[in-house]
């Protein structure tokens, strides 16, 4: 009940911090940082959100269906590194497919739109996927099953530069091994 308690206070806080004004410029973020493509970073820190129902996404039980593409992407705000809400489901069934079975490994690949530097690219891909990986661990798989890379802006999946282009290229990607 306590566990069930501070997840519901967590997710609460989640919603409300992504509820503020959108940013029209790039803010200064203090970035600590080292990674690099292909390295592996097992920091735990983080937020969560309450773990709920995922047959609202379509899957039948409580595994992931690790072949449908909506089921291996978490898509960002402009500018952003918070976790949108609408994923929290999609987020809870990994969690649990992850703690179900220990050998399973899931690397969590960070990407931004072309906008911004190269550099703040990188470390914006990167804020993205130790979002999500703290929500991972916060709702039971384990850090050493989860490693994350940051590939900036150098992976489009959209090659325009409309806004229906930058939105398809601000994601994190989740790759089973």
């Amino acid at each position: 009940m306590n566990k069930r308690l501070i997840l519901t206070v967590l997710a609460t806080a989640f919603v409300a911090a992504g509820c503020g004004p959108k940013r029209a410029t790039l803010p200064e973020y203090e970035d600590t940082s080292t990674e690099v493509p292909g390295s592996d970073n097992d920091s735990s820190s983080g937020s969560g959100v309450a773990d709920s129902s995922i047959r609202s996404r379509g899957f039948e039980d409580d595994s992931v269906a690790t072949d449908t593409a909506d089921a291996l992407i978490i898509y960002f705000e402009y500018d952003r590194a918070e976790v949108r809400p609408e994923y929290a489901d999609l987020l809870a069934a990994h969690a649990r497919r992850l703690s179900g079975n220990s050998g399973l490994r899931l690397r969590l690949e960070g990407h931004a739109d072309e906008r911004g530097s190269r550099e703040y690219n990188i470390g914006l891909g990167e804020r993205r996927a130790q979002a999500v990986r703290r929500l991972l661990l916060i709702q039971g798989a384990s850090a050493g099953q989860i490693s994350t890379v940051s590939y900036g802006e150098e992976r489009p999946v959209a090659f325009g530069s409309t806004e229906s282009d930058y939105e398809k290229n601000r994601r994190v990607e989740l790759s089973y091994r």
